[in-house]
């Protein structure tokens, strides 16, 4: 939506096709316990709401979802799951505004989610958008010059709602057009949350998530084995994120070795791994399954199976080791590695 300047509110939601006459709301609901009050919050003015939550390969809470499907349950309010993918991660790749403490891009993320925020809007007759952010709360994306930046860059200036900070905030379009009253919206500010917490109490509502944020982009060693894989493969899919979840990761030269934690590591790695790449096991006894990607030179196969060695129940300085492509018809005798040399081939 562009700024129209001194047009009416009227000209303006003809021109963006937005509904102003019917009073319904979309919310991003995160399942965390900020935007569930906010939803409680528009909800008790009586105003309809739909809720949306994005689902990122980073999404770190429960089964993906941060609680979003529970909360709108509670709420008794519709849910739009939308999955971000291959887009997505082009801007964590290269965000325009940057990362904050490790590769987490949240002013990148937040101008995103709201464009798509505001083209499911437009699809649903929802008359506005409002979320859970409260005023300095997040380093980096919750200041107000920040929140400022992102309505612009995603086209909504001044239609966002931010029910639990708005008295704090300017006036939007929002409350200008009587859609929601002012008084009856809130002015928390900061990173405590005894304010939240009271008001979950008082509006009896216990169930709730991500009280500190569930994004792994903002765990430095999920970062690093990010940032690993991006400057090693210049065309990475949702696939390849999710595996960074799964195992032990190592780099050797332009090879990554992923070496299996347990039982249930060692079936996804066997479920997902590439027609390409070599898996190793320790025979006749309790073994990681370790998956080899990139080219297949002898060193790095004597690598591999080192590892593989390392990690299995197998004691000796001489471990065979059984490992292939499509089957393991191959078989190595590996040396147990030192941990120091463990340690340097650790992505961390």
């Amino acid at each position: 939506m562009k700024n129209l300047g001194s047009k009416t509110l009227k000209q303006q939601s003809k021109q963006s096709g937005w509904n102003m006459k019917r009073t319904k709301a979309l919310a991003l609901l995160s399942g965390g316990l900020d935007s569930t009050l906010a939803i409680k919050l528009i909800l008790n003015q009586g105003i309809d709401v739909e809720a949306v939550n994005f689902v990122s390969p980073f999404c770190l809470c429960r089964k993906g979802k941060c609680g979003a499907v529970e909360a709108a349950k509670q709420l008794n309010i519709p849910l739009k799951v939308l999955s971000v993918g291959e887009e997505y991660l082009k801007i964590v790749r290269r965000p325009k505004h940057g990362y904050g403490r490790n590769m987490n891009p949240c002013i990148d993320c937040r101008i995103f989610m709201l464009k798509r925020a505001k083209k499911y809007a437009k699809e649903t007759g929802a008359s506005f958008i409002f979320t859970g952010e409260v005023l300095d709360q997040r380093p980096m994306s919750q200041h107000y010059k920040t929140l400022k930046l992102i309505e612009k860059e995603a086209g909504l200036k001044s239609r966002v709602l931010r029910p639990l900070s708005a008295k704090l905030l300017p006036e939007t379009m929002i409350e200008k057009k009587g859609l929601v009253k002012r008084e009856k919206l809130l002015d928390i500010t900061g990173r405590s949350r005894k304010r939240q917490i009271e008001l979950a109490k008082e509006s009896s509502i216990t169930d709730y998530s991500c009280p500190a944020g569930g994004c792994l982009l903002t765990y430095r060693e999920f970062a690093n084995k990010l940032k690993d894989l991006f400057s090693h493969k210049k065309m990475v899919s949702v696939a390849d994120v999710s595996l960074l979840k799964v195992g032990r990761h190592f780099r050797f030269e332009k090879n990554k070795i992923i070496v299996g934690r347990n039982e249930s590591e060692n079936k996804i790695l066997l479920a997902t791994k590439s027609p390409t790449d070599y898996y190793f096991e320790v025979p006749n006894c309790g073994s990681p399954i370790v998956i080899l990607q990139g080219p297949k030179k002898k060193k790095v196969i004597e690598r591999a199976a080192a590892l593989t060695a390392y990690y299995s129940d197998k004691r000796g300085n001489d471990v065979l080791v059984n490992f292939g492509r499509k089957s393991m018809d191959k078989s190595i005798t590996a040396s147990i590695l030192a941990s120091e040399e463990i340690e340097r081939l650790r992505i961390t």
